[in-house]
């Protein structure tokens, strides 16, 4: 009887429906409230880094918090705290745990508190992988098995030394960190970039461009003495970028000196030593253009220092690059004298015997080899090669000012966009070359197209090293390897010391982790402040000192430089042996010597009589002349027989 009224009411009654509407209508906002109430006014949440290392300050972030409320961060005994920013975010950047393990991490504010837990490792399992791969590497002789060993073992090291662990590092190995390096826009950008140069290098090679250059040259440079500093002075004029400088150069010296009997590792050395180190000190590059940035962010930082302009801190630090500008001389010492030492010394006699490579070597191939020779009958016309080359140049240049923002030209280098540059440039190159080809009725559609095929297919192994490098380097960042090193290191510095110092930790930091560009991301917005803090604390944080950091920042640069050049997994060493059809670790083998020659007088006799003062210009000179008295004293000439 009661359902029925009810019902009823409420079907036949219009103010009884509308009457319980607004009541459920005028309840509802007060049940949200209550609702909204009983809920807690914020949510914390732990941001930790990937792993731990113990003992090793790592930044960490809790994000969730009350805007200017004091938030608690506390694991394995110690407690940090910090203030959370506008947005709720409170960054912590030092936290260090001692024991390794898993930990327990908690956050609190305002009587809420959160937790998460962290696997903390030694130390020194963060170096392993690049390590193990160094090491494999120099020991196979080959450098595929040792990245994937090396990041089989870093990515192992992330999950567990376990069986499951190990099963899943492996997995993880390819599905994150491969799959993450070929995802990068700016290395697809570098990939597409040397695809297509080989491509560019293939088609200027049938259509007989190649050869009418090498005629050229040959008949200027008759000597393998000629050769050599014909190259050492192509790498001066494509001063603009590294990777464009290694590949343009090397593909196209690469007939010369082989014409010549000059061995494909020399080559490959004068390669890689006048890449890097011409670009990271010539006034204008996309080298330049990345460091300012960084320099002027940490400049920034300082407010001592804010007023000063990062160009000018980079110009004034130029004189302190004691290894890049004495690797450049070196070079130069070594083409003109025809002396060697050394292992080089060995590759140099083979090649006056006629093999400019080891026949064991397994070489990679820039040009899908040396197989690809002009067509038959083809006008040998030297502007094929010049023009597609020029236009790769020209098209380089106004790409990089198209790309970049700003008024003058070093906020356009700041800006500006260089491996999309380069991609863009390549890409003109190719269309060039081809048009060139199908235009002269040199080369049919179908010919040019297989040319092109031909010296981009002969890149790809080349690449297959790149892409794997670029995972092993993305590793040991998720590792915080340089973390690690800095703290190993950096402890308390005499002022004078603080540029050698500098230049050993980016040394060890490029040599481990394959990439000078990573390496002065970490370590630049640190080694000035930590440069300057050295200076206020002796009293010579004025003009007088300046010295010091001007050297600090050179050494930051000049250090990765010198890093990379010793690694087997640096980008640039693997490009070098790709531009130059050599094999990989017998290049590595080859340059050791002389970049480690080089980088010992660069830091005894530049960097550290620097840092007590000494004028950067005795210190070139210096070294300079002990560089030409060793070669001179060690250094054979090569012979046939």
């Amino acid at each position: 009887m009661l359902v029925f009224a009810s019902t009823y009411g409420s079907r036949n009654n219009p103010i009884n429906t509308r009457t319980l509407a607004s009541r459920n209508r005028t309840r509802l906002p007060f049940a949200l409230v209550a609702l909204l109430l009983s809920l807690p006014a914020f949510s914390l949440e732990i941001e930790p880094p990937a792993v731990g290392l113990t003992e090793v300050g790592l930044p960490y972030t809790v994000s969730g918090a009350g805007a200017g409320a004091e938030v608690t961060l506390a694991a394995a005994g110690r407690t940090w705290i910090a203030v959370a920013d506008a947005g709720g975010v409170a960054a912590f950047e030092n936290v260090a745990i001692s024991e390794a393990g898993v930990a327990t991490i908690t956050a609190s504010s305002d009587e809420t508190t959160v937790s998460a837990e962290l696997r903390v490792i030694p130390g020194w399992v963060s170096i392993l992988p690049a390590v193990l791969a160094i090491g494999v590497a120099l020991t196979l002789r080959n450098v595929i098995p040792a990245l994937l060993l090396g990041l089989w073992v870093g990515a192992t090291a992330l999950q567990s030394f376990t069986l499951v662990g190990a099963g899943r590092g492996l997995l993880d190995s390819f599905q994150v960190f491969v799959t993450q390096a070929i995802a990068d826009f700016d290395r697809a950008s570098i990939i597409l970039f040397t695809l297509m140069i080989g491509g560019m290098v293939g088609i200027i090679t049938r259509n007989g461009g190649m050869a009418s250059v090498v005629k050229a040259i040959v008949s200027r440079a008759k000597t393998a003495i000629g050769g050599q500093v014909a190259v050492w002075l192509m790498g001066l004029m494509i001063f603009f970028d590294d990777y464009s400088n290694t590949l343009v150069v090397g593909n196209t010296a690469r007939s010369l000196t082989d014409h010549l009997k000059v061995s494909r590792e020399k080559l490959a050395y004068i390669v890689d030593s006048t890449a890097a180190p011409v670009a990271c000190i010539a006034l204008i590059t996309t080298w330049i253009g990345y460091e300012i940035g960084l320099v002027d962010q940490a400049l920034k930082s300082i407010d001592e220092l804010a007023h000063i302009q990062a160009y000018s801190v980079f110009v004034n630090s130029i004189p302190y690059s004691f290894y890049p500008i004495l690797a450049i001389l070196f070079v130069l010492m070594i083409s003109a004298s025809g002396r060697d030492f050394g292992p080089m010394l060995k590759a140099e006699i083979r090649a006056r015997n006629g093999a400019v490579k080891p026949e064991t070597a397994e070489a990679l191939p820039a040009i899908h080899g040396d197989e690809l020779e002009p067509k038959d009958r083809v006008p040998l016309r030297a502007m094929n090669a010049f023009v597609p080359i020029i236009s790769l140049v020209a098209a380089l240049v106004v790409s990089l000012y198209v790309l970049g923002e700003g008024d003058t030209l070093i906020a356009i280098l700041e800006t500006t966009k260089p491996f999309q540059a380069m991609m863009y440039s390549s890409f003109v190159g190719v269309l060039v070359a081809a048009g060139m080809s199908i235009g002269q009725r040199i080369l049919s559609i179908h010919e040019t197209v297989d040319a092109w095929y031909g010296g981009l297919r002969a890149t790809m192994f080349g690449m297959v090293i790149l892409v794997l490098a670029w995972s092993l380097s993305d590793l040991t960042g998720t590792l915080n390897t340089a973390a690690y090193l800095v703290t190993l290191l950096a402890d308390s510095l005499p002022i004078a010391l603080v540029p050698a110092i500098v230049f050993v930790l980016a040394a060890i930091t490029a040599f481990t982790t394959g990439t000078s560009w990573g390496t002065m991301a970490i370590l630049m917005p640190l080694i000035i402040p930590l440069a300057w803090a050295v200076m206020t604390v002796n009293g010579m944080a004025n003009d007088a000192g300046m010295h010091i950091l001007y050297s600090a920042v050179a050494c930051c640069l000049a250090g990765a430089v010198w890093g990379d050049h010793c690694s087997p997994i640096s980008d640039t060493t693997v490009l070098s042996s790709v531009a130059s059809g050599c094999d990989h670790i017998e290049h590595v083998r080859t340059q050791l010597p002389y970049a480690l020659l080089v980088g010992i007088v660069a830091l005894a006799l530049g960097t550290i009589p620097g840092g007590f003062g000494l004028s950067p210009w005795i210190s070139l000179v210096a070294g300079a002349i002990v560089l030409a008295t060793v070669l001179r004293t060690f250094g054979r000439v090569a012979k046939a027989g």
